[in-house]
C-alpha cells in the first residue's frame, strides 16, 4: 500500500489484496503521460496561485527528473500513487504533499488513457494506410489478372485480382473514417473533474487541457471520470477491422488450398509440416486470424463490464483498459505483418484453367442473348441454365458450348428459332472479355479498377495527412509543455536562477 494512503481512513491493506487489485502492470504504458498531466496540473496551480512559486518549482523539478526515468516498486495501488511517492521523496512531503491538490485518480487515469489512446489512434491510422497503400500497389499490378469470384463459396463471376484487392481497400477506408471521428471524442480532457464533482480550489481546466494538447474539455464532472464510451468506441471500430481482415485472411487461406489453387503462399511467410513433407502451411494468416478472435473477445468483455455499472467512477473500469491496450497491440501487429505477407502475394497464372470455372461466365451468355438477339432475360437465364445441365451431365464445360446446343435448349423451352453467331458465343464466354464488358462505375473492368486505383491513392494520401497533422499537434504540445515548465521555473527561481547565483 502506498505509504501516501497509510494512516487515514484505514489502518493497513493486505499485501495480497494490493497485489489483486494493483493497476501497476497495464499502468506503466501510461508514465509519461501522468508525469506530463502533473506538470500541467502543477503549472496551471502556479498561474492560479494556488500554490506559491517555492512550491510549484520544486514540484516541477521533482516531475523533471522522472523523465529521465523511474522504477516502480512492487506493492503499489497504480502508476498515479507511485509517481506521487516518487515526488515526494525528491521534495520533500511538505512540498510534495501539494501534488494531488484539486485532483483526484479519476480524472488523471481517463486524462492519461486518452492521451496515450489518441497517440494509438494515429500510429493505427498509419498501419491501415500502409496496407492500403500495399493492395493498391499489387492492384496496379493485376489489372487483367482474372480470378474467380465467389457467392455461397461457389464460383460466380469473373472479376480481377485488383478489382477484389480494391474491395478490401474501400472497407478498411471506412475503418480510417471511424477512427478519424473517434479522435475527436477521445481527443478531449477530463482533468479537473476530480474525483466526481470538480474543486472548490480555481481550477482552470482549459489551460491544463491546452497544455496537455487536447482540442477541448469533457465538461460534466460526472460524465469525464464515469465514461468509458470512448474505450467502447474504439474497440468497436478495432472490431469492425478484425473482422475485415478475418475475412480477408480467410479468403487467402481458402484460394490457397490445392483445390482452390488461386494464390500461390510466400515460402518466407509459411511453414511445413514436421512429418508431411510437401506441406506448405500459412501459419501467419492463421494466427491473425485467430487474433482477430481476440480483438472481438476483448470487445465483448469490455462492454459486458460496463453494462450494469452504476454512474461515475468504479473499480471495475480498472479491468476494462487492458482489453483496449491487448486488442490495439493484436490489430497493429496483425496489420503490420499482413502488408508484409500481402506484398509478396501471387496469383497462379493456369486459374481459370479448371473446367468447372468455365461456367461463370454464364451470366454473359444470358445478357448476350437478350441484348443481341431480343430474347427476354428470364428466358435467356432459362435457355442457358438447361443448356448447362445437359454440359454438365455430358462431362461438358461452357467452353465447349455451340449454336446448336443454344438451339436445342431453347426449342425445348417453346422458342423456335435462335440461330446465335459462334463469335458472340466466344465472345461471352471468354473470362477476360466478361471483365472488360464490366465497365459500369464500381466494376470489374481494368479502365474502371483504374479509375478507382487513382481516387483510392488520393484518400489514403488525405489520411496520411491527417495522422501526420495530428502527430504533430501532438508533438507541438508536448513541446510547449516542456517549455512552458522551463519558463516556471525560470520565472520561479528554478534551476536557471540558481545557476546564475553559483557563478556570482
Amino acid at each position: 500500500m502506498s505509504s501516501l494512503l497509510k494512516g487515514g481512513r484505514l489502518g493497513s491493506v493486505r499485501k495480497d489484496v494490493i497485489d489483486f487489485t494493483s493497476s501497476l502492470q497495464s499502468d506503466k504504458r501510461l508514465l509519461r503521460f501522468v508525469v506530463s498531466i502533473n506538470k500541467a496540473h502543477v503549472v496551471m496551480m502556479m498561474e492560479q496561485k494556488i500554490v506559491d512559486g517555492s512550491t510549484g518549482t520544486k514540484l516541477l523539478q521533482a516531475l523533471n527528473e522522472l523523465d529521465k526515468g523511474m522504477r516502480t516498486r512492487p506493492g503499489i495501488e497504480d502508476i498515479h500513487l507511485a509517481i506521487e511517492e516518487e515526488v515526494t521523496k525528491r521534495a520533500g512531503s511538505e512540498v510534495g504533499g501539494n501534488l494531488h491538490i484539486g485532483k483526484s485518480r479519476n480524472d488523471q487515469v481517463s486524462t492519461a488513457i486518452r492521451m496515450a489512446l489518441r497517440e494509438n489512434l494515429i500510429d493505427l491510422v498509419l498501419l491501415i494506410t500502409q496496407l492500403q497503400e500495399t493492395l493498391v500497389k499489387i492492384a496496379t499490378k493485376n489489372l487483367k489478372t482474372v480470378i474467380p469470384g465467389f457467392t455461397h463459396l461457389q464460383p460466380a463471376q469473373p472479376v480481377t485480382f485488383a478489382h477484389y484487392l480494391l474491395s478490401y481497400n474501400d472497407m478498411l477506408e471506412r475503418s480510417l473514417n471511424r477512427l478519424q471521428e473517434d479522435f475527436q471524442r477521445v481527443d478531449l480532457c477530463p482533468m479537473g473533474a476530480g474525483a466526481l464533482a470538480t474543486s472548490s480550489f480555481p481550477l482552470a481546466r482549459e489551460r491544463v487541457a491546452a497544455l496537455l494538447g487536447f482540442n477541448g474539455i469533457l465538461e460534466n464532472s460526472i460524465d469525464a471520470v464515469g465514461s468509458r464510451d470512448f474505450i467502447l468506441e474504439t474497440l468497436a471500430d478495432l472490431t469492425m477491422i478484425a473482422v475485415d481482415v478475418s475475412r480477408l485472411t480467410e479468403d487467402l487461406i481458402v484460394w490457397g488450398s490445392p483445390d482452390f489453387g488461386i494464390i500461390e503462399f510466400p515460402d518466407d511467410f509459411s511453414s511445413t509440416s514436421s512429418i508431411m513433407p510437401q506441406k506448405k502451411n500459412p501459419d501467419v494468416l492463421e494466427v491473425i486470424r485467430a487474433r482477430m478472435s481476440h480483438v472481438i473477445g476483448n470487445f465483448m468483455t469490455a462492454v459486458t463490464i460496463m453494462k450494469s455499472l452504476p454512474s461515475s467512477y468504479n473499480m471495475d473500469m480498472q479491468e476494462v483498459t487492458p482489453c483496449l491496450w491487448e486488442a490495439l497491440q493484436d490489430i497493429s501487429s496483425s496489420l503490420s505483418i499482413l502488408s508484409k505477407f500481402t506484398l509478396c502475394l501471387k496469383v497462379n497464372k493456369d486459374v481459370y484453367n479448371k473446367p468447372f470455372l468455365s461456367f461463370s461466365t454464364s451470366t454473359e451468355l444470358v445478357n448476350m442473348l437478350t441484348r443481341k438477339y431480343g430474347v427476354p432475360f428470364r428466358t435467356a437465364h432459362k435457355i442457358v441454365g438447361a443448356m448447362t445441365r445437359c454440359l454438365i451431365d455430358n462431362g461438358l464445360n461452357l467452353s465447349n458450348v455451340t449454336s446448336e446446343l443454344i438451339q436445342t435448349a431453347a426449342k425445348d423451352l417453346g422458342v423456335p428459332s435462335l440461330d446465335v453467331k459462334t463469335e458472340d458465343i466466344h465472345q461471352s464466354v471468354d473470362p477476360l472479355k466478361f471483365v472488360e464488358a464490366h465497365n459500369v462505375r464500381g466494376g470489374p473492368s481494368p479502365v474502371e479498377v483504374r479509375r478507382m486505383i487513382q481516387a483510392r491513392k488520393a484518400g489514403t494520401a488525405v489520411s496520411k495527412k491527417w495522422a501526420n497533422d495530428k502527430k504533430s499537434r501532438l508533438a507541438g504540445a508536448n513541446e510547449n509543455l516542456q517549455a512552458t515548465v522551463k519558463e516556471s521555473l525560470t520565472h520561479s527561481g528554478g534551476p536557471a536562477n540558481s545557476k546564475k547565483s553559483e557563478r556570482k
